[in-house]
């Protein structure tokens, strides 16, 4: 399956709830989120129905987001399913790690391969001020028992911004000087209507390269498996390595593969793109699997050539829909 740029599209995102435990200051905004009914989500038997359309249209990659993805109920069950879908070869978890140690193993037996862990500080007060309502012992658990259960590799998402957590650069490369953690520097975007994002916020890439160093360019044989944009770096004799993400200082739009299914059941083509294409309607209307898969061709092929973050940079404006909206 290829877009109007003729990129080969075979990595899903999945979204499995808009809800989270947490209200990290550049993610979600404090008072009343606006997350979707109960009703309104997908089930987990119509996410298994589309999940299977995705495969048999060349889609072999699922990361499973949110929201958090832990909140939603009997999740394992569902990562079985999913894994047990044809043509699936790898099967991945983002969340904020704060409910996994309780599910690290229960995941690994159902089928889960691998998980991205989002942590933006090593301070525990701090870590507090950024999320509003976490406890980072609890993450740091989280970690431990990812690790312990072989969901391999670990990566830690690290969403940086001035001000915030930018002293903290070299502390984060420095975990992976002796562990095979791989840490993932992410430049601030400017998504959701949160009022964090400004442009003397972000740290840009060669400031973060500059703090995080020294560095020298990763072996392929050193980089962890993955299907996203990082660039891969390691301190030198490291057992992990250090990525960087900075859709703003260096774009990555070219190699793109990936499309997005929120909770809802919408299919976003990108990121940072319009309201995309609602499949749970016609779903639930009882439409059958070639009609379902002719809608996602129609998205996929209409996937813009590159996002429009850059051109809302001099202006405080952020794109209106929040990430746990999107799906991550």
């Amino acid at each position: 399956m290829r877009d109007g740029f003729g990129r080969a599209i075979d990595y899903l995102r999945l979204s499995v709830t808009d809800r989270c435990n947490l209200r990290c200051v550049y993610c979600l905004p404090e008072p009343a989120p606006r997350f979707a009914p109960s009703a309104g989500l997908l089930t987990d038997d119509e996410i298994v129905t589309l999940a299977g359309g995705f495969a048999r249209l060349g889609v072999s990659k699922i990361r499973i987001t949110g929201g958090e993805p832990l909140v939603r109920p009997g999740l394992p069950a569902l990562v079985r399913r999913l894994a047990s879908i044809p043509g699936i070869n790898d099967l991945s978890l983002s969340t904020n790690g704060v409910l996994l140690a309780d599910q690290a193993w229960e995941l690994k037996a159902a089928g889960l391969g691998r998980v991205n862990i989002s942590l933006d500080t090593l301070d525990p007060e701090r870590f507090a001020r950024i999320t509003r309502f976490g406890r980072l012992k609890d993450v740091l658990s989280g970690i431990e028992a990812a690790m312990e259960a072989g969901l391999a590799p670990v990566k830690l998402n690290v969403v940086l911004a001035k001000g915030m957590n930018d002293d903290e650069l070299g502390a984060f490369a420095a975990l992976t000087e002796g562990r095979p953690l791989h840490v993932r520097f992410i430049e601030l975007m400017p998504m959701g209507e949160t009022g964090f994002f400004t442009p003397e916020r972000r740290v840009p890439l060669g400031e973060m390269m500059a703090k995080a160093g020294p560095l020298e360019p990763a072996a392929q044989e050193q980089r962890p498996v993955g299907h996203g944009p990082a660039r891969y770096y390691r301190r030198p004799g490291a057992a992990g390595t250090i990525g960087f993400i900075s859709a703003l200082s260096c774009g990555f739009c070219g190699s793109c593969n990936r499309v997005r299914l929120s909770s809802t059941g919408a299919l976003i083509p990108c990121l940072d793109g319009d309201d995309g294409v609602d499949l749970r309607a016609p779903l639930r209307e009882g439409a059958g699997a070639d009609t379902l898969m002719a809608l996602i061709r129609d998205a996929v092929r209409a996937k813009p050539e590159s996002h429009g973050m850059a051109a809302r940079l001099p202006a405080p404006g952020a794109s209106p829909r929040l990430m746990c909206q999107i799906g991550g």
